[in-house]
C-alpha cells in the first residue's frame, strides 16, 4: 500500500474536492431519518420555501452515481458545468463514501426513497435527477415514485430493463462467474477487466501497483454491505423487463461501445419508457460517456432540461 503523498487515489481525490468546492459544493452530511445518514455535496445556502419559489432561482439538478467510486469520482466535469445554471445535489447513495444505514433494506428502491427523503428534508420540491449507471435505475425509481417532484429524468447508460439474459451476457464478457467479482474488484486483473468493459481506453498497460492503489482507496469500504447491494437488486432475476413507462420527459443518453449495457438494451428501453422518451447515442465511448465525452454529454442534457436546441 503506497503513503498518501505517494498515492496517485489520494492526490486526484484531493483534486476532485477542490474542483467540487470551487464549484459552490460544500461536503455535507444529514441524518435522514432514525436510521440512515446521507453524505452529500450541495449548494453552501440551503433552499428555503421562499427562495425555493422566488423568481430568477436556480432549478435543482440531483446527479446519482454509478455502482463504483463515491460520487465525488463520477461527476466532476458535470458539477463544474452544471452548477452555473443549477443547485446541484450530489448525493453518495446508501454505503458509498460517507453515506450508511442500519437498515436491513438494500434495494434500489430503498436507495431512491433516501434520496428523496435528503432532498425533503433540504426543502427542495421539484428537481431534475440525471443517474448513471446503477444510479440510473436509482433515479428511474425516483421519477416513479414522486411524478409530481421529479421535473424531468436523464438515465444514463442504465440497465432499467436488465433480465437474467443481459446479466448473463455480462458475466461472459468479463469472462467471470459471478457479478461481485466485476463491480466489486478485488484484484488488479478484476478491475483491469472492469476498466476494458467501462471505458474504450486501453487500460492493459497500468501497472498493478497503480490499480491496487485505487483499489485500497476506491473499493475496500463497505464491501460486505456493497455485495448485499448487489444481491438485493431487484432487477435481472427474470426474463421480463419488469417496469412501466415514465409520465416525464425522459433523455436516455448511451455510448455506442457499451460493454456493460450494450446498445441495444438502450433501444428497447426507449420503447418500454413511454412516448415521451428519447434517445442520443455518443459515439465512441462506452459505459462512462460523463468522463469519456463531458462535452457533448453535458451540453445534450442541458439543452434536454432547459428545452434548447
Amino acid at each position: 500500500m503506497l503513503p498518501q503523498l505517494l498515492s496517485p487515489a489520494y492526490l486526484y481525490g484531493g483534486y476532485l474536492r477542490r474542483a467540487f468546492t470551487s464549484s459552490g459544493l460544500s461536503s455535507q452530511t444529514i441524518g435522514i431519518d432514525s436510521e440512515t445518514t446521507i453524505h452529500f455535496w450541495g449548494p453552501r445556502t440551503p433552499k428555503t420555501d421562499q427562495t425555493q419559489n422566488s423568481t430568477g432561482q436556480k432549478p435543482s439538478l440531483v446527479l446519482i452515481h454509478g455502482f463504483g467510486p463515491m460520487a465525488l469520482w463520477q461527476w466532476r466535469q458535470q458539477v463544474q458545468f452544471f452548477s452555473h445554471h443549477f443547485d446541484v445535489y450530489v448525493p453518495d447513495l446508501v454505503f458509498f463514501g460517507g453515506s450508511t444505514t442500519r437498515s436491513s433494506e438494500r434495494s434500489e428502491i430503498f436507495q431512491a426513497v433516501s434520496v428523496g427523503k435528503l432532498l425533503e428534508r433540504l426543502g427542495v420540491q421539484r428537481f431534475y435527477v440525471v443517474g448513471t449507471s446503477y444510479g440510473g435505475i436509482v433515479a428511474y425509481h425516483m421519477a416513479r415514485i414522486w411524478p409530481e417532484k421529479v421535473e424531468k429524468v436523464v438515465i444514463a447508460s442504465s440497465g432499467v430493463n436488465m433480465r437474467r439474459r443481459d446479466n448473463e451476457g455480462l458475466l461472459k464478457r468479463a469472462n467471470l462467474e459471478k457479478i461481485e467479482e466485476l463491480m466489486l474488484p478485488a484484484t488488479a486483473e478484476q478491475l483491469r477487466t472492469l476498466l476494458s468493459l467501462s471505458v474504450s481506453k486501453r487500460f492493459h498497460l497500468l501497472p498493478d501497483f497503480f490499480l491496487n492503489d485505487f483499489l485500497h482507496k476506491l473499493y475496500s469500504q463497505n464491501r460486505k454491505e456493497k455485495m448485499e447491494l448487489l444481491k438485493g437488486l431487484t432487477l435481472g432475476r427474470d426474463d421480463k423487463a419488469n417496469i412501466s413507462p415514465l409520465l416525464q420527459e425522459v433523455l436516455i443518453v448511451w455510448g455506442d461501445c457499451d460493454k456493460i449495457f450494450p446498445l441495444e438494451m438502450a433501444t428497447e428501453l426507449k420503447v418500454l419508457l413511454g412516448g415521451k422518451t428519447r434517445l442520443e447515442v455518443i459515439k465512441n465511448t462506452s459505459h462512462v460517456p460523463q468522463i469519456e465525452c463531458p462535452g457533448q454529454f453535458n451540453n445534450v442534457i442541458r439543452c434536454f432540461l432547459t428545452g434548447s436546441s
